[in-house]
């Protein structure tokens, strides 16, 4: 069984509102649970931005802009041939 804290958090009016509205929409059971879930996704999103800071210090740090735009052109999408259809 997860333990669970009680604990009082203050919103703006219009964050609240969406929240309730996803409730509301079925989105989530309660409250509680929208505001645990968002909770936990932005966990998620700080855990991956420190090992992208790790990652790029052991890597010699971020792409210099010349790095990007070769990897911009590597990268980039190549159009199709166009097939020719039997008539």
């Amino acid at each position: 069984m997860t333990t669970v804290h009680k604990i009082a958090i203050s919103l703006p009016s219009r964050v609240a509102e969406n929240a309730r509205s996803a409730v509301r929409a079925g989105r989530a059971p309660s409250l509680s649970a929208y505001i645990a879930s968002a909770i936990e996704e932005k966990t998620k999103l700080d855990d991956l931005a420190t090992l992208l800071d790790e990652m790029l210090a052991d890597s010699g740090g971020p792409l210099t802009a010349a790095e990007r735009r070769a990897a911009d052109r590597a990268l980039a999408p190549r159009p199709r041939p166009r097939r020719r259809t039997l008539r």
